[in-house]
């Protein structure tokens, strides 16, 4: 059975009913939906999945223990809370236990824009599989400094092979407990050294995936310049009809709101008038089963760029235990 996964808490409950919304237009109502419970904090979102009975959580503990074990032993640093927002986002490993053979992975903060059909269909030749370009930039995935780093992999994998870990098509169970127990003693042995010291689960999935030699498949680096489409909101140039994206007339696959914070799209929704880009195409899915609520804005427009800036000043300034 195919199905569709992401990884949620009450945090990103917004974003979490904008993507099933999204999920529901261009995919239908029938298509299975498991959710990955980020930590304890999901009495919202579990409101929101009994509305929709094509959508459940995902209970297996016994699996959900196997990975925080696995986290804790592969990458423990990246269990701090304190120091790690995304602290949880290794519980989307669960979907290489199930419930589904064929799944495709979607961070909460995503919108789908077209048919998923062409990545359950690579499943058929690949293990993995995505679509973005996230291979241009190795900074954020590995440490480029580390000279152990072309040991372990060639350069031309980190040049090709790189992903984000924030849209993949793959497989149950492709990491049994031989493969966790040997990909931690090689992390152990020393190449823990090569993953990049932040972005949550990045750089030990992408690890995973190319230390087993997966046959993986990337559409972004694959398909002809004329026919592969962005995925990012850093991109300016996408063109909207109909509450779908185009990239220079090719129709997105999914967008995604990376670096759009889950504090920010909570004040937009609570009525603060703050810019973010493509934001009237997450207020539609956002609200599409409840219009009624959409968010009226009385105030003047907020820049985003304002807003980020700020925010980035608070944090240095908490630093020095200044407060604005």
């Amino acid at each position: 059975m195919n199905g569709i996964c992401t990884l949620a808490n009450d945090t990103v409950s917004h974003q979490l009913i904008a993507l099933l919304n999204s999920i529901e237009v261009i995919l239908g109502s029938n298509i299975p939906v498991c959710i990955y419970p980020f930590d304890e904090q999901i009495h919202q979102i579990k409101a929101e999945i009994a509305r929709r009975p094509n959508v459940f959580m995902y209970e297996d503990m016994a699996s959900i223990q196997r990975w925080d074990k696995f986290m804790e032993s592969a990458a423990p640093d990246r269990l701090n809370r304190k120091k790690f927002r995304l602290y949880g986002a290794h519980r989307r490993f669960c979907a290489f236990d199930g419930p589904f053979e064929n799944f495709i992975y979607m961070d909460a903060d995503t919108l789908v824009m077209n048919s998923l059909d062409a990545v359950f269909q690579q499943l058929e030749e690949s293990d993995f599989v995505v679509y973005d370009f996230q291979f241009t930039d190795p900074t954020k995935v590995y440490n480029i400094q580390s000279p152990k780093l072309i040991k372990v992999f060639e350069q031309n994998r980190i040049d090709s092979e790189i992903f984000c870990s924030g849209f993949y098509g793959s497989k149950q169970g492709l990491f049994d407990q031989n493969t966790r127990e040997w990909l931690v003693a090689q992390l152990q042995s020393g190449e823990a050294e090569i993953l990049y010291a932040g972005a949550g689960e990045q750089p030990l999935l992408n690890y995973m995936v190319m230390k087993t030699g997966m046959n993986s498949y990337n559409f972004a680096y694959s398909l002809a310049d004329g026919k592969k489409t962005g995925c990012s909101v850093t991109s300016p140039h996408f063109q909207m009809r109909d509450n779908i994206l185009y990239d220079k007339g090719n129709r997105l696959t999914y967008i995604h709101y990376i670096g759009v914070q889950p504090d920010l799209i909570r004040r937009v929704c609570a009525g603060e008038n703050i810019e973010f880009p493509y934001r009237d195409l997450f207020l539609h899915y956002r609200y599409l089963r409840e219009p009624s609520k959409r968010p009226i804005f009385t105030e003047p427009l907020k820049s985003y760029a304002d807003i980020s800036s700020l925010n980035l000043l608070q944090r240095v300034l908490r630093r020095l235990r200044i407060h604005l």
